[in-house]
């Protein structure tokens, strides 16, 4: 390709720049023609002749590369920090965000997700806020931390998945002797992007109350039993009024469909893949307009089908050990490992686990993705060997 760059123009400082390119399906280059793209520039126009290529190409290229983060070393980190840096107003929260090698160092794990690893050292409070931005919390490890959502104390243990819509007040507290660590998932990157975001700030402290630790929050004695919902009890907004989705239920829905699947029944979403998806009671949609959780258990030896999505992921490692590839990319994974999956980028994953380091004897994942907005926007698309739906 020849390229013709004409003198810049000390005249112009419009942020627009555009050149006269020498090449098939582009207009010939001459004296006229740059006197036509200096026009553009000082007027701030851009044509779509020179930029469809990049705005319109032919499938989804993210900005986002795929990446992997070993808990080992995050929690290490987060360790660390307890030690250095304070809980309270000002900062607000002792959150680490996962930064996308291929998103210039900004906070954001893939370009709508946010991913963070919160720690709470021994007695700490993090200070009540509100903000826009939809959010929750999922456990890899521990317990002894209670968030209170709405002045309502949920219990946070290990499995354990905790949605929070946004613009509720919401606070944690560590009533143990130990610090606690866990992932917080949120849509920030996409607010920050569509210029939607609000945060305000709550009360410095919570109550006596709200410091008890009962095993069953108020949320949970009354949206918490399957398949009923209570008449009485008015929905209180977008998101899932039930505030923790307990691991015991996850651990046997999972179990349940491998055990029907070797009994010749279905219900799996491929051999030896099981997956079931959080939702709101209310509903039955999505746990949170703009977020997607999903836990997913594939037995030892089972491979999932290579399967691209348009909208982006962040997977954690709940349980077991297996090889994970995304695109060009292929990690080993253990325990507590996240790493993410760009729009478009091929995924697949042989489980490797067993007895010895996971629970199930099967590999679990933790995963929450964008498909909400997709969905709402007619946008989602997902192809399996070789057939697009």
């Amino acid at each position: 390709m020849i390229e013709s760059t004409p003198a810049p123009d000390p005249a112009t400082d419009s942020p627009v720049r555009l050149q006269a390119v020498a090449a098939a399906g582009q207009p010939e280059v001459t004296p006229a023609l740059h006197e036509l793209y200096r026009g553009f520039e000082q007027e701030l126009l851009v044509p779509l002749w020179t930029e469809i290529g990049d705005l319109m190409p032919a499938h989804p290229r993210s900005h986002a590369a795929p990446h992997l983060w070993r808990w080992q070393k995050l929690r290490e980190l987060a360790a660390r920090a307890g030690e250095l840096v304070p809980v309270g107003r000002g900062g607000e929260r002792r959150a680490i965000a996962l930064a996308n090698p291929a998103l210039g160092g900004r906070p954001f794990a893939t370009p709508t997700l946010w991913a963070a690893v919160q720690y709470l050292m021994p007695g700490e409070d993090a200070p009540e806020h509100r903000h826009t931005q939809h959010a929750f919390r999922f456990v890899v490890e521990g317990e002894g931390v209670w968030t209170v959502v709405g002045r309502d104390p949920v219990a946070m243990r290990r499995g354990d998945f905790l949605p929070q819509a946004g613009w509720n007040w919401h606070a944690h507290h560590n009533a143990t002797s130990a610090p606690m660590a866990w992932i917080d998932g949120l849509d920030i990157p996409f607010q920050y992007a569509g210029e939607t975001q609000f945060f305000e700030f709550g009360r410095d402290e919570i109550s006596a109350a709200e410091r008890a630790t009962p095993d069953r929050s108020r949320a949970e004695r009354l949206w918490g039993h399957p398949g009923l919902r209570p008449v009485g009890a008015r929905c209180p907004g977008p998101g899932s009024p039930l505030l923790a989705y307990r691991w015991k239920h996850t651990d046997r829905a999972l179990t349940d469909q491998l055990a029907l699947e070797a009994e010749g029944f279905g219900g799996t979403v491929e051999p030896g893949h099981a997956a079931v998806r959080f939702t709101d009671p209310a509903t039955a949609g999505d746990v949170l307009p703009t977020l997607r959780a999903e836990m997913h258990r594939i037995a030892r030896g089972a491979e999932t089908a290579p399967v691209r999505e348009t909208g982006s992921s962040v997977y954690q490692v709940f349980d077991g050990s297996g090889t994970v590839t995304v695109g060009e990319r292929t990690w080993t994974v253990a325990r507590g490992d996240l790493f993410t999956v760009p729009s478009w980028q091929p995924l697949s994953i042989r489980s490797e686990a067993g007895a010895t380091d996971s629970d199930s004897g099967a590999l679990d994942l933790f995963r929450f993705s964008d498909a909400p907005i997709f969905e709402a926007l007619h946008l989602q698309r997902t192809h399996v060997e070789g057939t697009t739906r």
